[in-house]
């Protein structure tokens, strides 16, 4: 990552203030096989106690179950994952020497992964760029390598797999979970991506409000849309279901309808501990469908993702 703003994308957010919490993950889909890969890095610095890191590793079979694995909890400092990105035991995100792009390596139990990412397309801001650096919401997301190249192997009870495929690199820093949300990771056709976070606020008087939606959906020749991705946010409706959920709505000229489902066979559901203490729980897949209908002044365009998206719901 040598782009200056690439730069300050790698740079650890957290600096020992209590009640945040900092996370990197990589999702992939593996093009020959469809297994999807997600490795999850987080920093807890609770309001009472002690920080720590853990994480998680998951490979989803297209037609099997998925395996999953913890790694950590370890205690953790201001700048201790330097100069790795993230670092939690032998579980490291770290940059390339070489040349840009970063390694993602480690094991834990039944599983081991070993995997350089690649991408040298600008960062895609899923929340906008001064909320993410200026942290005027309670959390924020972005993706700093959106549309990556992964490529490595991942090993299972000892069993060495190959893995070549597209994926994303994203961070999330804040005080916590939503009370609900939904997420999807969908990589498009021609190097396009979809990326959505829509969630619930956490406040007693505001958790009745139906979630609010940011996206961001580049296309190759095109500008990434919305551009007011704030000011589109209340025109785009949530629905969410056991098994997925739904974003539908028109801003700025262009109108999108997504449904996602996440099938309850080829998810894991992993409980955690908030800044605040409090118990979250989120049902991941990365092998999940995901239709998606764009429509603006050239057309209509549909995508349909089988067992190829990226996706995830939660709830405090």
């Amino acid at each position: 990552m040598t782009d200056p703003t690439l730069e300050a994308l790698a740079r650890p957010r957290w600096t020992g203030r209590p009640g945040r919490t900092e996370v990197w993950y990589l999702t992939a889909t593996d093009e020959a096989s469809g297994r999807g890969l997600w490795v999850h890095h987080e920093t807890v610095s609770p309001t009472d106690g002690a920080a720590h890191a853990h994480g998680w590793t998951a490979l989803f079979e297209p037609d099997d179950q998925p395996a999953v694995e913890r790694f950590g909890p370890v205690p953790h400092a201001p700048g201790a994952g330097r100069p790795a990105w993230s670092r939690i035991g032998d579980c490291v995100l770290e940059p390339l020497a070489a040349r840009p792009g970063g390694r993602v390596a480690g094991a834990a139990g039944r599983l081991a992964w070993d995997l350089t990412v690649e991408d040298d397309s600008p960062p895609l801001w899923t929340f906008p760029r001064t909320v993410w650096e200026r942290e005027l919401l309670p959390g924020a997301q972005v993706l700093p390598a959106p549309s990556a190249r992964v490529v490595g192997t991942v090993t299972v009870d000892g069993d060495a797999m190959p893995f070549e495929g597209r994926g994303a690199l994203a961070r999330i820093y804040g005080h916590g979970s939503a009370q609900r949300w939904g997420w999807l990771h969908a990589d498009l056709d021609r190097e396009g991506t979809l990326e959505i976070v829509t969630a619930s606020a956490r406040r007693p008087g505001l958790r009745r409000v139906p979630p609010m939606a940011l996206l961001q959906l580049r296309r190759p020749g095109r500008a990434d849309w919305p551009r007011r991705a704030l000011l589109a946010a209340p025109l785009l409706r949530t629905r969410l279901h056991d098994d997925g959920f739904e974003v539908a709505g028109r801003a700025e000229g262009t109108r999108l309808a997504v449904r996602v489902t996440i099938p309850a066979d080829r998810a894991v559901t992993l409980e955690y501990r908030d800044p605040d203490g409090a118990v979250a729980w989120c049902t991941n897949s990365e092998v999940a469908t995901a239709q998606i209908t764009v429509t603006d002044r050239s057309g209509t365009t549909t995508w349909h993702l089988d067992r190829r998206a990226h996706a995830e719901l939660g709830r405090r």
